[in-house]
């Protein structure tokens, strides 16, 4: 976010090059005391020092900004790529995905892109390229990749705890499930803080207008981020909005912390269960989650968790004889689920009113199978999109290659930092690229006037796929993919450590244990 300040500075600001200059000194990105140096004076051996110090230093700068899928170390080890790696490459795509959702939207929103592009293709009489069943998952697939998320999310929590659980490891159980729900708050918000403090600084110290009506001054932004945070991190409170107002795509992570207790707390429930009662556990809780409560994203997490044990099963060739005696079977159903799945990601998600739905050509039968518990119809075929995506993408052999190629596991890598960041360089950097090539908002006139068809460029091409809806891509996405790779080396890397670093302080020692254990008794 800094960059895109440094970037946006001159432009969006009233002030000379010596302005320009006090901003980056207080950015840290020059010197602020250069006054100071005495050259006339500086020895030999000075002079190298200062060669080697700033050699370094642009060794160490261009090692956190130089993308780490260009560099030559790869994600094999002994030429071997982890057995689940297709799924980092799928979560790292599904970032992508959101990416571009919100970027369509965006740029769009002037003709009513809101309506178009997340209404089933055919409804009120639109047919657009970009709503046919399976392309629009590719233009407007956001909510898909966020469903994605959540069943991956349930995999992966639960995929080291019922490892323990199958070995009978159950005092290391209990130590993995404290240290991971000891960490996961700090792994999820800590990096939130840092990226919305940024927002608050975009207007009040560089001047530039984001997403958001800003406060009178600076003091008052503070007082409003921290109003904000400390409701939005309470995740059992009642009413209010599910997400920041100075980044609106935080809504997610609150549901990623509670789907992460419900994990954690089925694990622990199912912990002593045999592998037969656990999985009928987890069915039960499935369906409980998806058809007695509102709750279709924990049923997710919880689909994620029923994957994570059957591959267990299959890895340990402990499935079931029936299902082995149907393994001839395994490749036509694998893309037939991988057909369902481009069609129920594509569900329209306009409006949640089934009777929208009904309306929209080809989804009329479909509707009276959503149950009366899911209040958004969306997220219940999204459910079983997202399983059957999860399922085919590690049993198609040329999907699988795709999501281990190193730029899908590179996005994986960065994907939070990048699910983060994506919207306030879409507010900022993009909203003036799209106002420049001719994609005007009705606010550009008041907010951002010298920008608008600074350079405009035609509109070839079907609605959401236009020439020039493309051409600023050119800039935004290379910067973005950049943007959140300096931010996951400076902020999320350093969060998961700090949480690492905290629970080691907090954990008691063996000899703490027993000495607890004697003073009890």
């Amino acid at each position: 976010m800094g960059l895109v300040a440094f970037l946006f500075c001159h432009c969006d600001t009233v002030g000379s090059i010596r302005q320009v200059r006090m901003v980056t000194q207080q950015m840290g990105l020059l010197e602020k005391d250069t006054e100071s140096l005495d050259v006339e004076e500086e020895t030999p051996n000075t002079r190298q020092d200062w060669t080697r110090s700033l050699s370094y230093a642009a060794h160490c700068a261009l090692t956190v900004v130089k993308p780490s899928f260009l560099s030559r170390k790869s994600d094999k080890k002994n030429g071997k790529l982890r057995r689940t790696a297709y799924l980092d490459g799928l979560r790292g795509f599904a970032a992508f995905l959101v990416y571009w959702h919100h970027h369509c939207l965006w740029a769009h929103e002037a003709m009513e892109s809101e309506k178009r592009l997340q209404n089933g293709w055919g409804y009120e009489g639109q047919y657009y390229f970009a709503t046919l069943p399976g392309i629009r998952v590719f233009v407007n697939g956001g909510h898909f990749a966020v469903a994605t998320f959540f069943v991956l999310s349930g995999y992966v929590l639960s995929t080291k705890p019922l490892a323990l659980i199958n070995a009978g490891e159950y005092t290391k159980l209990g130590d993995n499930v404290a240290s991971a729900l000891f960490r996961r708050w700090l792994r999820l918000y800590l990096p939130i803080l840092a990226t919305t403090f940024m927002m608050v600084c975009l207007w009040h110290i560089f001047g530039i207008w984001g997403n958001f009506i800003p406060e009178p001054n600076f003091r008052a932004g503070i007082w409003k981020w921290y109003i904000d945070l400390k409701s939005y991190t309470f995740i059992f409170r009642t009413g209010g909005e599910p997400w920041i107002d100075y980044n609106p795509h935080t809504w997610s992570i609150p549901v990623e912390f509670k789907g992460s207790i419900v994990i954690y707390t089925a694990v622990m429930a199912f912990s002593r269960c045999t592998r037969r009662a656990r999985f009928w556990g987890e069915l039960a809780l499935v369906y409980y989650f998806m058809y007695i409560a509102d709750g279709a994203h924990f049923a997710m997490f919880m689909a994620g968790m029923m994957i994570a044990d059957f591959d267990m099963m299959a890895t340990a060739n402990e499935l079931p004889s029936w299902l082995t005696n149907l393994s001839f079977l395994e490749q036509p159903v694998s893309y037939f689920m991988l057909f369902m799945a481009f069609v129920l990601g594509s569900v329209p998600s306009f409006s949640a009113e089934i009777q929208v739905l009904r309306e929209t050509p080809g989804w009329y039968a479909a509707s009276w199978i959503v149950p009366q518990a899911v209040f958004d119809y969306k997220w219940f075929f999204l459910f079983f999109a997202a399983i059957c995506m999860i399922l085919s993408s590690g049993r198609i052999p040329w999907l699988k290659r795709f999501f281990e190629t190193r730029f899908c596991l590179y996005l994986c890598r960065i994907s939070y930092m990048l699910y983060l960041v994506h919207g306030p360089i879409l507010w900022t950097l993009g909203d003036r690229l799209y106002a420049a090539v001719g994609w005007t908002r009705e606010q550009h006139a008041g907010t951002i006037p010298h920008w608008v068809n600074r350079m405009p460029l035609p509109r070839i091409g079907p609605y959401a796929l236009e020439f020039s809806f493309f051409v600023p891509h050119i800039i935004l996405l290379p910067f973005t993919l950049l943007v959140a790779e300096i931010a996951t080396a400076v902020i999320d890397n350093p969060s998961l450590r700090f949480s690492a670093w905290l629970y080691s302080k907090f954990e008691a020692r063996p000899e703490e244990d027993r000495r607890n254990a004697e003073n009890r008794a």
